[in-house]
């Protein structure tokens, strides 16, 4: 198991005004929580206060998609699961940066399936981190991000033992967390759908608990 960040420059480059998040008159936080927590149109497409503000294609996960395939030696032929891919837009990514890459992406979201890259849209499945239809040991890479961190604690301790199951060489995690009480406020501030409110040794726990070897980063909202 080793800490690699992948995601931080993605995450970086997002400005965030906290307080205007919990403190917004026309989407409280209880009604953007309650709206996004569909995983409907108003979390994917809809206004930037109840979820991404409209997800569209712009090529940003390129450069994790080559990060990732350098890092990991993927090529042409190997298995690869997204779990939680949201519209696929790195699941296509993986593709461009190695050819012949077979890819499948599994999101609980019928809204962004329907809505998905078109280049991968027959690669992805509706269903649960929590129970995977896909054998044991079928894939050479499995990753989640920004996913995980939405269950509930027995959904999540599911998800990291099926992710162990389906993968037989590299897998790889990234969730929210924090350092310190600032950055837990801004999560608790920013956050639409996590359920899970752990420091950086709390999710070294889980791992430990339910037997994750693979790698893992987390981002923090500074």
């Amino acid at each position: 198991m080793a800490f690699i960040d992948f995601i931080a420059p993605i995450h970086k480059a997002t400005t965030r005004d906290y307080l205007a998040r919990v403190n917004d008159s026309e989407y409280p936080k209880a009604k953007a929580a309650e709206l996004a927590s569909k995983w409907g149109v108003d979390y994917w497409d809809g206004d930037r206060r109840t979820g991404y503000g409209g997800m569209n294609y712009d090529g940003r996960w390129r450069k994790v998609a080559d990060l990732m395939t350098s890092h990991y030696g993927l090529k042409a032929g190997d298995k690869v699961l997204d779990i939680g891919c949201g519209k696929g837009f790195l699941l296509h990514d993986l593709t461009q940066a190695v050819p012949g890459l077979e890819v499948t992406g599994l999101e609980i979201s019928r809204y962004a399936v329907d809505h998905a890259k078109a280049e991968v849209k027959d690669r992805i499945v509706v269903g649960k981190a929590s129970l995977l239809p896909f054998k044991d040991g079928e894939f050479d890479f499995v990753f989640s991000i920004n996913t995980l961190h939405n269950l509930p604690c027995y959904n999540l301790d599911r998800a990291l033992r099926e992710m162990m199951r389906v993968g037989k060489k590299h897998r790889y995690i990234c969730v929210e967390s924090w350092r310190n009480e600032s950055e837990k406020a801004n999560l608790l501030y920013w956050q639409l759908t996590c359920r899970a409110f752990f420091a950086p040794d709390e999710w070294e726990w889980w791992f430990g608990q339910t037997g994750y070897t693979g790698d893992h980063s987390f981002i923090y909202f500074e």
